[in-house]
């Protein structure tokens, strides 16, 4: 789909502040955008993370779909990153106390791989090709 020119992928969270202070150490750097209601981080060229309180986004969604709200805690996205040192970022993310899900494996699809999950539930995976 070459017409698609940027991806944002945005988390529900249930606070912006703590969920951009979690994010701000596990990437190691500040937000590009830090405002109420949104935080978004670039990650790469064409990829940015954004941030967006349950509250804000909740007001767009009602009442054709349930309060985000409700799902706090429970895994609602994997955040799948392929990264050059998988212990730093193994490490890092122990350091700030992410949650450990799974160590580092070796995975049967071909990538080495760790899982921790932030502080509302969403995945976060650091891996290498094998």
């Amino acid at each position: 789909m070459k017409h698609i020119q940027l991806i944002q992928t945005i988390l529900y969270v249930e606070n912006q502040q703590s969920s951009a202070d979690f994010y701000k150490q596990l990437f190691r750097q500040k937000p590009d955008l830090d405002v109420p209601g949104m935080t978004e981080f670039i990650l790469a060229e064409n990829c940015k993370l954004g941030l967006m309180p349950n509250k804000g986004i909740a007001k767009i969604l009602a009442p054709a779909m349930p309060d985000p709200a409700l799902g706090n805690g429970i895994p609602r996205c994997e955040l799948y990153f392929y990264v050059q040192d998988i212990e730093m970022e193994f490490e890092n993310a122990l350091r700030i106390g992410a949650r450990l899900i799974s160590g580092i494996e070796d995975r049967d699809w071909g990538d080495r791989a760790c899982y921790f999950a932030d502080p509302d539930g969403h995945i976060i995976a650091w891996a290498e090709r094998l």
